[in-house]
């Protein structure tokens, strides 16, 4: 499975690539089936804003391409790590979900 890691308004430290990486990579078991060596999750970090009041919001969104599906899942946090794990979460869901329907 092909991880590709875009990064807009952060700097995609080695640190945080590892950790992208390790969270989604983790996706591999549920996607066995599907030969994971054609497979490729498009993800994206960014800061959302630098607002003074409300501090850094970090965003965090991950792409799947299955067959005739596409999944998508974004979150917003405070801390990135966080955003990621919750992204983690939801196209852990989503993998569930498509393959309960086929």
């Amino acid at each position: 499975m092909t991880i590709d890691i875009i990064a807009n308004g952060i700097e995609l430290t080695d640190p945080l690539r590892e950790y992208v990486n390790m969270k989604i990579g983790s996706l591999e078991k549920y996607l066995k089936s599907y030969g994971p060596e054609n497979l490729r999750i498009d993800v994206e970090v960014a800061r959302t804003t630098q607002h003074h009041r409300h501090g850094d919001v970090f965003y965090a969104e991950a792409n799947l391409n299955l067959p005739g599906k596409l999944l998508r899942a974004t979150h917003e946090a405070s801390d990135i790590r966080v955003a990621i794990d919750k992204v983690k979460d939801t196209l852990q869901r989503e993998i569930r979900k498509y393959k309960d329907q086929h």
